[in-house]
């Protein structure tokens, strides 16, 4: 063999030692870029599992929170028909076939209906409640209490027994059995004065009546589980008023627990008995992948193959009711609402990165440009460099971006892998593709030594300028459309989402293309002046290379993405501020029960002292019937009287921003009493607009239990501290016939709620107190909201991370060049001092460019951008009514917008600084070297 085909054989395994070679040669470089992609791809692996794990929780904790009679499978089949032999008719709902087909329906129910088999319960129940005729039996109204019969599968292990021994049947019950036992929960036996050993008469078909003897009182292990909440009647009683058009009756209605065995006995009674199976569904498994089989599995269990196989094993009269589906399409419409206004700031966060990305391939390919321009000088192919860069580039890249995944999947589980997969690969490819592309391609021709690209002799090329058009025409078609179709209907798509980015991006190129412009009025000024520093720092700006626009782009798109993500988390928090602030009407509000209870004056003077409270208005809440409107339409029309004292109310009104008005529209003028002193004076009322039009301009009679009163409107405000409706009219309280307060609206910094429920609870157990701080925490309830806004939080700060990474990159780029300079200015008698003014004031054009550019493009894009966000399902989504707008306005933050460019223009400072006394540090035979092109 020769020692040419030796050499030939071995030729290919010379790119292993350039790998090692560079990776040797340059470890920062290696290191500082496996850094960054792991954090880059950390970022874009772990967005999509937050959304995941948000979304997931929230669908647990909707089903879950849900009323259990909401969200159960209840399955009922009445009673066997009345042809069917008797024998047949009592074994067919006898505890063992009753069981059965528990255990059929359980094992047919779809795979992603997962029941709940310990909340499960079964049994059969009287359908309708049955008068119980017993003297001792309470009556609130003299009617009687209505009981209802059911037995409940598995009750001892769902309850404890509080007096008595637990109920049980003495042979085979059939229909004609004359006494079974039965047990009622603590509850109703304290609210129907029920103890062990009573009896219960309950009239049956045949005449003789089924005698149930109570033989314990059981208390539930967890009241609020399915088990007892599915029909909460169960364990505990209800008093419910009779429909009457006079004074309301009521009357108690409550449950009889049975044995299972005693279920043949119900048969004998007129009640219409039936059936039933009540299926909790088990959230803890469920993802938001299975929503649309679960709605469709719903679907078919309510009326299609899946009822038609409940039928199979249940009866052919079987039915199953559940209200699932309205939970999930609630669910549906939150997460459709919120998912386009998170993608904004995924977007965002997104082009950061990739630019920061960029920005650092670009600072990498210049550091390498001398040594790469000398291989192609040496014979070096372009394929052969790029192949080179990209082995250099896998092997640092790839194993980085696998551990950012890794980090991403261990810290935030219960998601998806996939698209966290997806994520890191794009990022992975990105770094790969650009950076050997990105080098490697601008040495297709050779280049002059020393050839200067200044931004401010730079003229743009018609690429560049087809493509700024292209980008122009690309962000205002995303501006109108998220303007028109705004992000609530949840159909947002990429383009509209990536309104901001383009916006910023837009601006940037305006930027790029005006600075040199005040570069060249400000040389001018300064070259008159005696001193060289200035002079030299804006030349070595305007030198700046045209190609070198990346850092700014990467700025305003940062710090765009920063103010309009502040500015979604400054709408919501005002949004819900306002909201609890209409929910409670001040800082703290004390009435009772319907806002109809007088309160005492004594609480009204522990209130005025208690700690926090600056003023208290006394309100008097009554509710008056409108007469006509005299256009035809007889109909009545309720509103809220509001009785106040003018200016206490003013004040409150003007402090909350609830409709404020003047206090003397309330106050009959003298002139209007001595015109009519004969007559009722005229009161002047500020009305609701819907009952202004109602009342019309001229003077209406008014009856309330307040009194008699001729009213005028005399002004007309849209809300108002002390209701939350839409009807109502404000009066002067001290011109009614009937004074008292019903209602207190407290206003302090922080009002002690302590000594204001100490307070409330000495006047009286009825009285509340409602504090709107806790009216506020109520709006931060689901998990969809919470996760939603976290990201919000985690996009300001990336934004903020990264435009200040693109500070670094941008003055690391130029750092030799600044190094070399202040060498030689250094022979020349340039001082310390001087070299620091010198690089501070070099870098700060384009960091002051870049900050105010920020600052006022983020404003622009929150403003633009305003009327297509709506915030509702976000904000408001949870908590009490607030009776708020339909849409909530974005406004611009100012921590969000000026504290990012304030940090941009610090940063430049610091970096100039430490750089200048660095490169004082060193010798200038260090930095001066013969041949050396700085």
């Amino acid at each position: 063999m020769s020692a040419r085909s030796v050499r030939d054989r071995r030729a290919p395994a010379a790119c292993a030692p350039w790998v090692r070679t560079r990776l040797r040669t340059a470890p920062g470089t290696a290191w500082a870029l496996g850094l960054l992609v792991l954090l880059t791809a950390f970022l874009a692996a772990a967005f999509p599992r937050a959304v995941d794990r948000y979304e997931n929780e929230g669908l647990r904790h909707d089903i879950a929170a849900a009323d259990p009679g909401l969200s159960v499978l209840e399955l009922s089949t009445p009673q066997p028909d009345l042809q069917v032999p008797q024998p047949l008719r009592e074994e067919a709902v006898s505890a063992a076939s009753l069981a059965s087909v528990h255990r059929a329906v359980l094992s047919r129910l779809p795979d992603v209906v997962r029941p709940d088999t310990a909340q499960s319960a079964y049994g059969f129940h009287t359908g309708k409640p049955i008068p119980a005729r017993e003297g001792w039996l309470p009556r609130p109204s003299l009617i009687d209490p209505e009981l209802t019969y059911s037995t409940l599968s598995d009750l001892p292990d769902h309850a404890t027994l509080h007096a008595g021994t637990w109920p049980a049947v003495h042979g085979t019950v059939t229909a004609g059995t004359p006494e079974v036992e039965g047990a009622v929960t603590e509850e109703t036996a304290k609210a129907l004065r029920i103890t062990v050993g009573s009896t219960i008469s309950v009239p049956t078909q045949g005449g003789t009546p089924l005698t149930v003897r109570i033989t314990g009182i059981v208390t539930p292990e967890r009241p609020a589980a399915a088990y007892w909440s599915v029909q909460p009647l169960l364990r505990t009683p209800s008093l419910v008023a009779k429909p009457t058009r006079d004074i309301p009756r009521y009357y108690w209605i409550a449950a009889v627990l049975l044995p299972p065995d005693a279920a043949p006995a119900l048969l004998a009674t007129a009640s219409q008995p039936e059936a039933f199976w009540r299926i909790p569904p088990d959230a803890s498994p469920l993802t938001v992948t299975d929503v649309a089989a679960l709605r469709s599995s719903i679907a078919s269990l309510e009326g299609g193959p899946g009822l038609v196989s409940m039928r199979a094993v249940a009866g052919t009269n079987t039915a199953l009711t559940t209200d699932l589906d309205a939970i999930l399409t609630r669910y549906d419409s939150l997460r459709q609402a919120i998912g386009p206004v998170v993608m904004v700031a995924a977007v965002g966060i997104g082009a950061v990165a990739a630019v920061v990305l960029l920005m650092t391939i670009g600072l990498m390919g210049g550091r390498r440009r001398s040594e790469l321009a000398l291989l192609r000088s040496r014979g070096g192919s372009l394929r052969g460099i790029g192949g080179r860069l990209l082995a250099e580039t896998v092997v640092t890249t790839v194993p980085a971006a696998a551990l950012g995944l890794l980090i991403a999947v261990v810290t935030i589980g219960d998601a998806r892998l996939w698209p966290s997969v997806t994520g890191a690969v794009a990022v992975t490819v990105l770094v790969c593709v650009a950076l050997p592309l990105c080098t490697a391609l601008p040495h297709r021709r050779p280049r002059l030594h020393g050839a200067r690209d200044d931004l401010m002799d730079a003229r743009p090329s018609r690429w560049r300028t087809v493509a700024e058009l292209t980008l122009l025409v690309l962000a205002v078609g995303a501006v109108v459309a998220l303007r028109r179709r705004g992000t609530g209907s949840g159909g947002g798509d990429l383009l509209v989402s990536a309104a901001p980015v383009l916006v910023g991006l837009i601006a940037a190129l305006v930027l790029v293309r005006l600075l040199p412009l005040p570069l060249r009025l400000a040389s001018r000024s300064v070259a008159r002046r005696r001193g060289a520093v200035g002079f030299l720092s804006l030349a070595r700006a305007g030198r700046t290379s045209a190609g070198g626009t990346l850092p700014l782009l990467a700025l305003l798109i940062a710090l765009t993405t920063a103010a309009f993500g502040g500015s979604v988390l400054a709408g919501i928090a005002d949004a819900r501020d306002d909201a609890a602030g209409r929910a409670i009407g001040a800082d703290a509000r004390i009435s009772g029960p319907g806002n109809s209870v007088p309160l005492p004056d004594r609480l009204i003077r522990e209130v005025r002292k208690a700690g926090g409270v600056r003023d208290v208005a006394r309100v008097q809440i009554e509710y008056v019937v409108l007469p006509a409107d005299g256009t035809g339409d007889q109909r009545t029309k309720d509103a809220t009287l509001v009785g106040v004292d003018p200016a206490t109310y003013a004040r409150l009104a003007r402090a909350t921003g609830l409709g404020a008005f003047p206090a003397d529209r309330l106050r009959a003028s003298a002139a209007a009493k001595k015109s009519a002193p004969t007559k009722d004076p005229v009161l002047p009322v500020i009305a609701s607009p819907s009952v202004a039009e109602r009342l019309g301009d001229r003077a209406r009679d008014l009856s309330a239990a307040a009194g008699n009163f001729t009213v005028r409107v005399a002004g007309t405000v849209t809300r108002t501290p002390a209701v939350s409706g839409s009807d109502f009219l404000i009066v002067d309280a001290a011109s009614l016939t009937r004074r008292q307060t019903t209602t207190l609206l407290v206003t302090g910094g922080s009002p002690d709620a302590k000594a204001l429920r100490t307070a409330a609870h000495h006047a009286g157990k009825d009285v509340s107190v409602r504090l709107r701080s806790e009216a506020r925490e109520a709006f931060v309830d689901t998990s969809v909201q919470r996760g939603a806004e976290k990201i919000y939080a985690a996009a300001i700060a990336a934004g903020a991370g990264y435009a200040l990474l693109a500070v670094l990159l941008s003055l690391l780029q130029t750092a030799p060049e600044r190094t070399a300079l202040l060498a030689r200015l250094r022979t020349m008698g340039l001082t310390s001092r001087q070299g620091r003014r010198l690089l501070g004031l070099e870098a700060m054009p384009q960091a002051l460019l870049a900050a105010v550019g920020g600052l006022l493009v983020g404003w622009a894009t929150t403003a633009l951008l305003a009327p297509g966000v709506d915030l509702v399902s976000l904000a408001l989504s949870a908590g009490p009514e607030s009776g708020g707008d339909d849409t909530i306005a974005l406004r611009a933050d100012p921590w969000s917008l000026t504290l990012p460019a304030l940090g941009v223009v610090v940063l430049t400072a610091a970096v100039a600084a430490v750089q200048a006394w660095w490169a004082g540090r060193r010798g200038s035979i260090t930095e001066l070297r013969a041949g050396d092109p700085r």
